[in-house]
């Protein structure tokens, strides 16, 4: 199959960081994981629900403790595989593009245990504006209670995996979702609590147009 894409892009991103002083043997674990991806993307349009389709699927082929590493690697290599110059570009100028991880973790913890605890959990008024929010967003766009409540449990969840993070940004966002991702047994579960995060994640960042992500797939990159 010929995948010059992938591989120019692979080059590229191995290159970017290399100059950023990445080490060979971070290299080398990324460079691993992109060869199972590439295989699954050679050949395929350059769309975002076609590669979050095919990161999902290589995802159930590895142990859950590697995905949220294994998810930061896709989300960075994303913009080169579809060639976005000025994403590759805004990602090399900014500190959201980094060979060093951020330490930060949310708290290991049992999800059974934490949603069945969701309903008393208490929020800041910072964490229930941008749900109230999404939450209004949602029901204008006609969607019923019982959708609304469930999205709402989730983004409580990820509200509470949040709590202790030392700042509010998109990398805190994200580490916060990869972490999470993997506390859910069912593929179904996982596919909807991306789509709610991806929607919520405007409403969180105080957009003014948070309301139309709802639902839009065209207009959300691969988180």
């Amino acid at each position: 199959m010929n995948n010059n894409r992938e591989q120019e892009a692979l080059a590229a991103y191995l290159k970017l960081l290399k100059n950023k002083g990445a080490d060979s043997a971070l290299l080398k674990r990324r460079e691993t994981f992109l060869s199972k991806l590439m295989e699954a993307i050679a050949g395929k349009p350059g769309a975002g629900a076609t590669y979050r389709e095919s990161v999902e699927r290589l995802l159930e082929t590895l142990p859950t403790k590697d995905w949220p590493f294994f998810l930061a690697i896709a989300r960075e290599y994303y913009p080169f595989w579809t060639s976005d110059i000025k994403a590759i570009a805004a990602l090399n100028a900014e500190s959201g593009f980094s060979v060093e991880p951020v330490q930060w973790q949310p708290v290991d913890c049992n999800l059974k245990t934490l949603w069945t605890g969701l309903d008393k959990e208490k929020f800041s008024v910072a964490e229930t504006w941008p749900l109230k929010a999404y939450m209004m967003a949602l029901r204008q766009e006609g969607a019923e209670q019982s959708l609304v409540d469930t999205r709402a449990k989730l983004v409580k969840l990820l509200l509470v995996r949040l709590k202790d993070a030392p700042e509010k940004n998109h990398r805190i966002y994200r580490i916060a979702v990869d972490a999470t991702l993997p506390l859910f047994s069912m593929k179904d579960t996982r596919k909807l609590f991306l789509t709610v995060v991806r929607e919520f994640y405007y409403f969180w960042i105080g957009d003014p147009e948070a309301a139309s992500h709802i639902l839009s797939e065209a207009s959300v990159s691969y988180l």
